[in-house]
């Protein structure tokens, strides 16, 4: 009976150790839900099984990091070790090439976890969420790297580029049907339509005002960004809509408790507004380094929106 209720116990806690890890993953967009968790997982499997292992692999090293350490079980739980760690292999398996970019994206998940902890020890005297920062800051430092070490090899993707010299390129059509789809995708660096019809369905798996917060920010983003003279390719590409759909998910519903009522909806379109010219900037000011913008104006807008709330009780 002892070795029964053993092995009971043992599949219990590898079951809920999977929970977690899936809600890792959901956690990507603000999200505690381990069957969001799952549909992410095979969205992004849709578009590379490389992506979808290294997602997986991702969450689970940052979840192990946590119980390890001895974290708080509830921040356990709720996937909050998971989700940095995510991002941070996927991006870094992009973003890096040659062989050893897999030893590389893993040990940057590790690594992420850490510093997931620390931020969450430094976040705590501002009262500020932790978001995305672990995974911008490492992703950043780790790509400079290719610079001075021969053993990481950046991709060709990522070229330094000298702003005396741009251009901005507006021509061409738009396709907004591919537009409305594709910003969701770019939180995962995902350019599939399937995907980002499965990453839809996962938020609103979770809730339609949480999921109707998604489509604002992403049309606010494409009707802006295009207003604004932004370069035609980004747009339907989706590269100023993610930020915008994560920053209208947080400013306008969860982290001020805010519920469904116009004064949500404005505070979010705000929100997804200023992330279109924070995305130029960001971009703009990362390109002599071949640097991607990742999640920074999302997190500048929320942060920004919820400090200012501390003095703005209003708002």
């Amino acid at each position: 009976m002892k070795n029964h209720h053993r092995k009971s116990k043992s599949v219990e806690n590898i079951l809920q150790f999977l929970i977690t890890s899936m809600k890792g993953l959901s956690q990507v967009i603000l999200i505690e839900n381990a069957l969001t968790g799952v549909i992410i997982l095979i969205a992004i499997s849709c578009s590379s099984l490389a992506l979808g292992i290294i997602s997986l692999l991702s969450s689970v090293i940052g979840t192990l990091i946590g119980k390890i350490g001895g974290a708080d079980d509830s921040d356990i739980r709720q996937g909050l070790f998971g989700f940095n760690s995510v991002l941070t292999g996927l991006a870094l398996m992009l973003f890096m090439s040659g062989t050893s970019r897999w030893f590389i994206a893993l040990f940057g998940a590790a690594v992420a976890a850490l510093l997931t902890a620390a931020f969450m020890h430094l976040m705590k005297f501002t009262e500020l969420a932790v978001l995305t920062t672990p995974f911008i800051i490492l992703t950043w430092f780790v790509l400079l790297t290719t610079y001075k070490l021969k053993y990481f090899h950046l991709s060709e993707k990522l070229v330094p580029q000298d702003l005396s010299s741009w251009n901005l390129i507006i021509e061409g059509d738009i396709n907004w049907i591919e537009g409305a789809i594709s910003g969701i995708g770019q939180i995962f660096f995902l350019d599939n339509t399937l995907s980002g019809i499965l990453l839809f369905i996962a938020v609103f798996i979770e809730g339609w005002r949480l999921g109707l917060f998604a489509v604002i920010g992403n049309a606010v983003a494409l009707f802006v960004s295009y207003w604004l003279g932004a370069e035609h390719l980004l747009i339907y590409a989706g590269l100023y809509g993610y930020n915008a759909i994560l920053a209208t998910m947080a400013v306008g519903t969860v982290f001020t408790g805010y519920k469904l009522s116009g004064h949500s909806i404005f505070v979010g379109i705000l929100a997804a507004i200023l992330t279109v010219p924070l995305t130029a900037s960001v971009t703009t000011w990362l390109l002599p380094y071949g640097l991607p913008a990742l999640t920074m104006p999302y997190v500048l807008c929320t942060w920004i929106f919820l400090g200012a709330k501390k003095v703005l009780p209003s708002l």
